[in-house]
């Protein structure tokens, strides 16, 4: 157990000493309950535009673990005290991060600001009255190329990302890839989303907002062209979805391509690539048999005595395990999340309630017996659910 002493600090051209601020530094759990360790209103701030320190209370969190802040600024005068921001400035960082003041960012507009206008006015009969204020305002980071800012169709539209993140953050729906190529981003964020849907929603806002967002040790930062997207937006995917998960594939080099005409995916990410996502943002790995053989019953027996304990359980499968699959091959080229152990009727046939394609339910094929299954099963990684 250890008590913190935490701050952040802002951005302004007002001096420090006529601001307030609100500080909230909070995470939620697996069922949306919240843990604050900092929630304070209407604070000074230092002279050097740091909030003052903040002690918590005796916590046993690891240093890794991700927090969010929340940040509203006042200004106050003789008369009264008034919020300046629209709303509250939202950012995520680590604990480490926030007890070492190393929670703010060099870009002068990813930290809470509040900048006033230093021009003075004239005299009519003095000359000129005008002050000229300049004012930039960054491009929205993904515009759709077939669908620009002001389309009806356009996919990273404010209220539709909005939309999708509350739906998502209440558990509506799920990460859905549809065609693109992405179901190992897709089955890394429906794990964040079940176990801290705070920090998946506000990575999720950062790339709205900035084009880039860091989870822990994870930096996602999508190319140009991803954050561009060309053609018909690659079938039904959501803007929330090209996001995250397009986001985070075109972020990775990694990757193995399959020449497989019978496969929804053109390619799969590595296992290797996958497992770091994981670790990087604090999830911890306790077992592994994923590769590019099969695992055999061994493998789905050993994994079985973790899904049973409530682990997370990724695995790597050929997508023709599936029913709504179209492969016939037995190549590893498609990423699932277990919601169970594997089971067996009596007739044989196999059983796995999983994640995939954005849904969560008994995705095996009918009348799939343990040789198919086998033969469609490469292993996988067994994590501890992400606090």
């Amino acid at each position: 157990m250890t008590v913190y002493h935490l701050r952040t600090r802002i951005n302004s051209n007002v001096p420090a000493n006529s601001l307030l601020y609100d500080l909230c530094i909070y995470r939620m759990d697996s069922n949306r309950n919240k843990y604050s360790l900092v929630d304070v209103k209407q604070q000074p701030l230092q002279e050097n535009y740091e909030t003052q320190v903040h002690s918590t209370e005796n916590i046993s969190d690891p240093l890794s673990t991700i927090y969010i802040m929340r940040v509203m600024l006042y200004k106050k005068t003789l008369l009264h005290t008034s919020s300046v921001l629209a709303e509250p400035f939202t950012r995520m960082y680590t604990l480490k991060e926030f007890a070492s003041g190393n929670a703010w960012s060099f870009v002068k507009r990813e930290n809470p600001c509040y900048f006033v206008s230093t021009g003075t006015t004239k005299r009519v009969s003095e000359g000129e009255n005008i002050v000229r204020v300049e004012i930039s305002i960054p491009e929205r980071p993904f515009i759709a190329k077939e669908y620009p800012i002001g389309s009806p169709h356009d996919p990273f539209a404010k209220d539709k990302i909005v939309r999708q993140i509350n739906e998502r953050f209440n558990r509506v729906s799920w990460p859905k890839q549809s065609g693109a190529s992405v179901c190992g981003p897709a089955a890394f964020f429906y794990c964040l989303l079940k176990d801290r849907p705070d920090v998946y929603a506000q990575a999720a806002q950062d790339l709205w907002l900035f084009g880039k967002t860091r989870i822990g040790e994870l930096e996602i930062i999508p190319s140009e062209g991803c954050c561009h997207p060309t053609g018909h937006f690659f079938g039904d995917i959501s803007g929330l979805d090209w996001m995250t998960q397009a986001g985070l594939r075109d972020s990775e080099n990694t990757v193995l391509s399959f020449d497989s005409l019978d496969s929804p995916v053109a390619g799969i990410t590595m296992w290797h690539t996958v497992m770091e996502w994981f670790e990087k943002v604090g999830y911890e790995k306790v077992f592994s048999n994923v590769g590019p053989f099969q695992a055999g019953i061994q493998g789905i027996q050993d994994l079985n005595k973790y899904a049973e304990k409530g682990y997370k359980i990724v695995t790597l499968i050929n997508d023709g395990l599936l029913g709504r699959g179209g492969s016939h091959l037995t190549i590893p080229n498609h990423w699932i999340v277990w919601n169970g152990p594997v089971t067996q009727e009596t007739d044989g046939s196999m059983h796995l309630d999983l994640f995939s394609w954005g849904d969560v339910f008994d995705q095996i094929k009918i009348e799939t017996d343990m040789s198919i299954f086998n033969h469609r099963f490469f292993g996988g990684m067994v994590f501890k659910p992400l606090k």
